[in-house]
């Protein structure tokens, strides 16, 4: 029989919200997975947070908001407070009742950026490759290392020289700005936009954009990010950035390091030997004007070994992990200007990339 439409909506429900996501839904695993980490982070919330004034939004709630941001590449937090309201997989992720209002997309923004400018995002990194079903997946041996650029939000048109004479674009919403005839560097001008973002090119031949340097330190066992920073955009940056984040991590044993030919420097090698660290770097064979190839910094020591050779293969995958930030979560072009808040929000992001592969990794371990 031919069912009715009926034109009335019913005024209550008595259906749970959880009763609403599938049982067996890929977020399902990932919440549980952040809902943990969250709980270790308790004690780090109470430090932020004064005993005076108005609650404001948990900072629970606005992690995960965040990493459903991530996970579907919404663009605009105005666009996640819309899907949060009637989108009800979204409302049950970060942890709000069915009936309860979504928070104002300025307010919203202003909580977030409160807590993802302090030490969160690298604490959550953390905490979640502490979990014990997490640590048993990671190498303590083996690591890769490479750094992508992540593009400023800000125009060409606000890289002005630092003294003031610059001339400024003219009338209206995208005026004109002829920049014919004119040297500019990072010596000499600066984005009035985001004074941290630096002019820079990846290699010959593509052009010079504002942007940053973002980094990740992978362990090669299962491709997964152990650390993440950003940096200003130099041409030093990606042996620095790497350096920093090995003498963050905690070890008693040699190890290696997979990197691409940039990498292939004596000093930068000569830093890594001295931290026991052994450089499966490529070779960078490049050849020059008069036809002679290029000297590198590595010899038979290294890549005699058999192990070798399973680095450089290794350390590929690495741009998977930069493929899923700049392409899936959104950050090919970020929408946040200052170094630290872009540095919190990648870091962050490097977390939700963990987060979608982890679930499949844990119940192959455990078969």
């Amino acid at each position: 029989m031919r069912g009715r439409e009926e034109g009335s909506a019913n005024l209550f429900s008595y259906v749970r919200l959880e009763d609403r996501v599938p049982a067996d839904h890929p977020l399902r695993p990932i919440r549980a997975l952040a809902d943990e980490v969250l709980a270790g982070l308790n004690a780090r919330f109470e430090g932020l947070y004064s005993g005076l004034g108005r609650p404001s939004i948990p900072p629970e709630m606005l992690l995960r908001a965040t990493l459903l941001q991530a996970f579907f590449s919404v663009r605009s937090e105005r666009m996640l407070m819309e899907q949060i309201d009637y989108n009800l997989l979204f409302r049950w992720f970060v942890g709000l009742e069915i009936d309860a209002a979504v928070w104002h997309p300025t307010v919203f923004t202003h909580n977030r950026d409160r807590l993802m400018a302090t030490e969160v995002a690298r604490a959550f990194l953390a905490g979640l490759l502490a979990l014990k079903p997490v640590k048993r997946l990671l190498s303590s041996d083996h690591f890769s290392v490479d750094g992508t650029l992540i593009e400023a939000w800000a125009s060409m048109k606000s890289f002005r020289p630092k003294d003031g004479s610059g001339e400024p674009p003219g009338p209206g919403r995208n005026g004109e700005r002829d920049f014919r005839q004119e040297k500019r560097s990072n010596e000499s001008h600066a984005s009035t936009t985001d004074p941290d973002a630096r002019l820079y090119r990846k290699a010959a031949g593509q052009e010079s954009r504002l942007c940053y340097l973002g980094h990740a330190l992978m362990e090669n066992r299962n491709g997964l990010v152990v650390d993440a920073c950003l940096t200003h955009a130099t041409g030093t940056a990606e042996r620095e950035a790497a350096l920093t984040m090995l003498d963050r991590r905690e070890r008693r044993h040699r190890i290696t390091l997979g990197a691409d030919k940039a990498y292939d420097v004596q000093a930068f090698v000569g830093d890594l030997r001295v931290r026991r660290v052994s450089p499966h770097i490529a070779v960078n064979g490049a050849v020059s004007k008069t036809g002679k190839p290029r000297k590198t910094a590595l010899d038979g020591r290294t890549t005699r070994h058999a192990g070798y050779a399973v680095s450089l293969r290794c350390r590929k995958r690495i741009e998977e992990v930069f493929g899923w930030i700049k392409a899936q979560a959104g950050f090919r072009k970020v929408k946040l200007r200052g170094r630290a808040k872009v540095e919190a929000l990648i870091t962050f992001a490097a977390a939700a990339y963990n987060l979608v592969r982890l679930p499949k990794l844990i119940a192959l371990s455990a078969a």
